[in-house]
């Protein structure tokens, strides 16, 4: 394989700009094939990107012999079943975040790519930025010296009963679909950088409720983790937040200093040491997932390692379900 030539399964509105783009991009990498379930939105799809085919039958992509990868951009509730599909036939796997409903079914799907052979990465796309490559760069030089805990702090404004009648808002609020609520949306971009900065978890603990009566799903969640590596991480995501309380807040501390930074927001890293403080600035990137997608072509073409295994996304998904265990 010189070239990939990407199909996406689900080109809704996170593969208008965020990710769709990219594809051709890339060097070695060409949009070449969409589907929706909805034709004539994936035949927009296609007009307004330039992409030379589209579907309506996630099928009869995976199967199109001009696509050699799939990107799943579906919600949840589908990324099993389109990953095994797009395994049995053959072609490489990027599926996006949360990477499935649960740990189990995550599980089954890093195990069965395992088994066939065929490459799988998970769409945790921030761990390929520059911003949260800095931070990964302090921390393994050891800019703040031992890390000895993590604090996270993740606080918005409750959804409306407007908001909640969008398609595109609805489906992540119901468990049947997105695996929970906002919590299954957001936390999977903090807990994987958690998990890519300190490595493996010894153990984790959680509470979560639902503390509206907007919506199905849980809107306060708390959680522990206390990593092999003796750090303690602690989280707290709120989306019942009052006006004035909004927080997008991770400060990591170590034995000389500290980092803070915001996963969401556009905010500096800031390395405190003593009463010295330095900022590093980055720049808004056109396309979020650009860098990922680069990341996960060269893996697909054989030249880099996988930049998130499927046995990552397992274990971020396995965090989720530890903290909101009933």
């Amino acid at each position: 394989m010189k070239k990939i030539n990407w199909g996406i399964i689900g080109c809704g509105d996170v593969t208008e700009v965020k990710s769709g783009p990219a594809f051709s991009k890339v060097n070695n990498s060409s949009l070449v094939a969409v589907m929706r379930r909805d034709a004539e939105k994936a035949r927009d799809y296609a007009q307004r990107h330039g992409v030379p085919e589209w579907y309506s039958d996630a099928s009869k992509l995976i199967n199109d012999p001009a696509v050699n990868a799939i990107y799943i951009a579906t919600p949840p509730s589908s990324h099993e079943a389109y990953t095994i599909a797009s395994i049995d036939a053959g072609k490489p796997v990027y599926v996006e975040k949360p990477m499935t409903l649960n740990k189990d079914a995550a599980v089954r799907m890093a195990l069965y790519a395992t088994a066939k052979g065929v490459k799988l990465s998970v769409a945790h796309y921030r761990r390929a930025q520059p911003l949260f490559k800095k931070v990964k760069q302090l921390l393994d030089s050891n800019a703040i010296g031992d890390i000895r805990c993590v604090r996270l702090d993740y606080f918005k404004l409750p959804l409306t009963n407007n908001e909640l009648q969008l398609p595109k808002v609805a489906w992540r609020v119901d468990p049947a679909i997105s695996g929970g609520g906002l919590f299954h949306d957001i936390a999977p971009h903090q807990l994987d950088l958690m998990f890519h900065f300190f490595g493996a978890v010894q153990k984790a603990n959680g509470i979560s409720t639902r503390q509206s009566a907007l919506g199905l799903a849980d809107d306060m969640v708390a959680g522990n983790i206390l990593f092999k590596n003796g750090v303690a991480f602690s989280g707290a995501w709120c989306f019942n937040a009052a006006v004035g309380q909004e927080k997008d807040f991770c400060e990591i501390i170590g034995t000389d200093g500290k980092i803070t930074f915001s996963v969401f927001e556009t905010l500096p890293v800031v390395l405190t040491i003593g009463d010295l403080s330095e900022s590093f600035h980055f720049d808004i990137l056109p396309h979020v997932q650009q860098p990922m997608i680069e990341s996960v072509t060269n893996y697909f073409l054989g030249n880099a390692e996988n930049p998130c295994s499927g046995e990552d996304g397992a274990a971020v998904m396995n965090l989720l379900d530890t903290f909101t265990a009933k």
